[in-house]
């Protein structure tokens, strides 16, 4: 009797699902808000613009953390890092919590099929539980022929000599790749293309069957350092056009460990040794050019899945979204493709959503956004009963009036200075980062967003803002009310804890 139960109550789900709307949510990897429908003169994005016209466009959207692994953990679980504990890039979601239900899993749980394809959770670090089948990652190469001969090389010749090759950073396998090149070739011949691809081919099998509602992600890895694509795309800039950062110097009156930022990119091959305001200009240029044409690269992949969609008809019945993992530096506070901070431009990001019928389709909104806000906006936005353990808030209430508030601030978090746990408060006007460690004095961050937008100064020291402080302290710690906010350390073991489904 059991079995049959079983049955009866999985094929209800799915009977009970047919008219629901699908979800394509496409991913891409450190992309900022650096496109021509947030107002960049600069970057050639057509298709993402065309999107963002039959959308909306966030225009004050932020991640809750500045690091992919994190980053994406709390999107896809719909949990602030502060309930995920994972602050870092290598354990999995349910080394913490291993009873979560996440975004994806909720909608497989209500008869969607869901599948991810590409760069989602993380290369390495997935979570089955989440997808109706495991997880695709193309074998496609992202850089040229000749690259790949010297990675080749450079590991024969580390085994020859009995070098040990470190995973990551200086001495790693990536020291015999350049960190931007233009390769003669079809997109599909480097990994995004090739994801592109196969996202196609999963949509024109979902329309063969109608009745089956999906949740399809799609994750690009580009623009990620290194900046590697088609030439085509290469040959769509002029560097000498380019405009390079005025700001060329770290926060001034910043902790010095929180005014810091990643240095994978000086691991790469050619990368001149020096800090990010002594690079040559001509090699911002080139980092620059590499960066928009790799933009543009995964623009032109967004191109191919909306045709896709209208090809065959599933863009009458289907919710896209198109989200960035974090913001991104390129010679702003002498930091290059770099993010790894609280500050506004690695935690501000890309977010457009889109679903047929929209009365505010080409709108833009100010109203604040996170990334937790995603599973509850896609759950109400596709009729799915509510789960009440996202701590996001849905956004439907902007998708349809661009003026409503949902968020009165949004949060990031970011571990630095052997122990320092910074929780960054983004308000309307302000961005406040309190920065705790046990036995350690409290230290701040302020910074107005309407008077100095790049967190050039930080004001938390002046007596005209101690008030402003004090309010603003007070508020984060209602939100998130706990003595002490500790960094885990990335080595210690922990025990999985329980959490709701």
């Amino acid at each position: 009797m059991k079995p049959l139960l079983s049955f009866l109550s999985c094929l209800s789900s799915v009977l009970w699902a047919a008219d629901r709307p699908n979800v394509l949510f496409i991913a891409s990897d450190d992309m900022r808000p650096q496109l021509g429908c947030y107002g960049d003169p600069t970057v050639k994005s057509p298709n993402l613009d065309a999107l963002a016209k039959r959308g909306m466009v966030f225009q004050h959207s932020y991640v809750q953390q500045a690091l992919c692994s994190p980053s994406r953990i709390s999107m896809l679980s719909g949990r602030y890092p502060a309930t995920t504990e994972i602050f870092e890039i290598g354990r999995t979601l349910r080394t913490t919590m291993p009873d979560i239900t996440t975004m994806p899993q909720h909608f497989k749980n209500n008869g969607y099929h869901t599948r991810s394809l590409g760069k989602i959770y993380h290369v390495g670090i997935d979570d089955d539980a989440s997808w109706t089948i495991p997880a695709w990652h193309s074998n496609q190469p992202r850089t040229s022929p000749a690259t790949q001969a010297a990675v080749q090389k450079f590991i024969a010749d580390a085994k020859k000599s009995g070098t040990p090759i470190p995973q990551k950073g200086k001495g790693s396998r990536n020291a015999a790749v350049p960190a931007f090149e233009a390769v003669d070739c079809a997109d599909d011949d480097l990994l995004d293309g090739d994801c592109a691809a196969n996202a196609i081919a999963q949509l024109r099998e979902h329309a063969k069957n109608p009745a089956q509602p999906f949740f399809l992600a799609v994750g690009f890895a580009n623009p990620h350092v290194p900046w590697i694509s088609p030439k085509k795309y290469w040959d769509l800039y002029d560097p000498a056009k380019f405009t390079l950062a005025t700001n060329e110097f770290v926060p001034k009156g910043a902790p010095d460990f929180a005014a810091t930022s990643g240095n994978d990119f000086y691991g790469y091959r050619d990368v001149p040794q020096v800090t990010g305001d002594k690079l040559p200009e001509a090699f911002k240029r080139q980092c620059l050019h590499g960066y928009y044409a790799a933009i543009s690269y995964v623009d032109a992949q967004v191109g191919r899945l909306m045709a896709a969609l209208d090809e065959t008809g599933l863009a009458q019945n289907t919710i896209i979204v198109f989200w960035s993992d974090h913001g991104y530096y390129m010679g702003e506070h002498t930091w290059w493709g770099a993010k790894h901070n609280n500050y506004e431009g690695a935690t501000s990001n890309c977010l457009i959503i889109s679903q047929p019928g929209m009365k505010q389709a080409g709108a833009k909104t100010d109203s604040l956004a996170q990334s937790v806000d995603l599973a509850p906006t896609l759950t109400e936005l596709c009729g799915l009963p509510e789960n009440t353990a996202f701590q996001g808030r849905s956004l439907k209430p902007v998708l349809d009036d661009p003026e409503a508030k949902v968020n009165d601030a949004a949060f990031s978090w970011y571990p630095k200075g052997q122990g320092y746990l910074g929780v960054a408060m983004r308000t309307d006007k302000w961005r406040y980062v309190e920065w705790t460690k046990q036995g350690a004095e409290t230290r701040r961050e302020l910074y107005n967003m309407v008077n100095d937008p790049q967190n050039n100064q930080n004001v938390a020291d002046q007596p005209e803002y101690a008030q402003m402080i004090e309010s603003l302290s007070k508020r984060l710690r209602e939100k998130f009310p706990v003595q002490e906010f500790k960094a885990p350390s990335s080595t210690e073991n922990k025990k999985g804890k329980k959490n709701q489904p």
